[in-house]
């Protein structure tokens, strides 16, 4: 966890006016969800890293409110709101201007995609279609209402039609079915789909040739349990659970190697591992969030 704060503060301060998926949102997401299991966070750093995804999203309002995105278009987009709903902020002008860019943006085609391929999460449809669908579902206005069925409706119809290809496909769209009220069978047969895929070291692999790995084995067992298919007891999740344990550095960190082409210049966000460090501070943020989500939740302080 303190790492995931050093990271998400250090890359605020160099990136002063970008908002980053791997250094904001998975870490909000982590220490979200170990705040409400009891765990202390800094607090004051949680506040900082919520205000600056909002800036970040009200520097763009006017052009959402004509369909136009930013850098990382509905991916960027929708990540943010995951970022501010983790976060529990409230529904406002600026969250109500990007639900109104996700409606309108590609909406010719029946499935949102993104702008770059960056695997492993800039280059999965179902990706991106999760953070699409959970941001409309979360911050969408009365008024966007019907447009927000059809729009899921037309997301749900597409994704029971499209095979998964790897673990980041099958995890997300495991979970963005869950999202689109997908039946109870159709889940199951999702759920197997990347359950079927742990491997005997209890990990996940990102592809079928590659070992096993904090990113991958995060990712599937988040979407597992927040979808409701797994408990933290089951015994598949234990095993993801030891493995993650056990590949975890004795800094707290977890390495995982990049497959990407960078294409921004290179800084130092205060999380380890260098060239790798944005894929491995994501794949520490679902790992700390599988691992807290094991953890009883505490009841809020009146």
């Amino acid at each position: 966890m303190p790492l995931l704060e050093a990271g998400a503060r250090g890359s605020a301060e160099k990136r002063k006016n970008c908002f980053t998926c791997h250094n904001q949102a998975l870490p909000v997401i982590a220490l979200t969800t170990a705040r409400a299991r009891g765990l202390a966070v800094d607090a004051e750093n949680l506040r900082q890293q919520l205000d600056f995804t909002v800036a970040h999203l009200a520097r763009n309002r006017a052009n959402y409110l004509v369909g136009k995105g930013q850098g990382g278009q509905a991916l960027t987009a929708g990540y943010a709101l995951l970022t501010l709903e983790f976060g529990g902020w409230a529904s406002d002008a600026t969250t109500s201007a990007v639900t109104e860019y996700l409606l309108r943006w590609q909406k010719d085609l029946d499935y949102w995609k993104p702008q770059s391929i960056r695997p492993p999460s800039e280059a999965s449809l179902f990706t991106m279609n999760f953070v699409g669908l959970r941001a409309l579902k979360r911050f969408g206005t009365e008024e966007q209402k019907e447009r927000i069925t059809q729009r899921t409706a037309q997301v749900r119809a597409w994704m029971l039609k499209t095979p998964a290809k790897d673990t980041e496909d099958r995890a997300f769209r495991l979970w963005a079915l869950h999202v689109a009220e997908a039946t109870p069978e159709e889940l199951r047969r999702a759920a197997q789909e990347l359950l079927k895929t742990q491997r005997e070291d209890g990990g996940w692999a990102q592809l079928s040739d590659m070992a096993s790995d904090a990113y991958a084995t995060g990712t599937a067992l988040v979407a597992l349990h927040q979808t409701g298919v797994l408990s933290a007891m089951d015994a598949a999740y234990q095993r993801g659970l030891a493995w993650l344990l056990a590949a975890q550095r004795a800094d707290g960190s977890w390495h995982v190697k990049t497959r990407s082409t960078p294409i921004q210049a290179y800084y130092e966000s205060g999380y380890p591992h260098g060239d790798d460090q944005f894929i491995s501070i994501t794949a520490a943020g679902w790992a700390t969030t599988a691992l807290a989500l094991a953890l009883p939740t505490v009841p809020a302080k009146p």
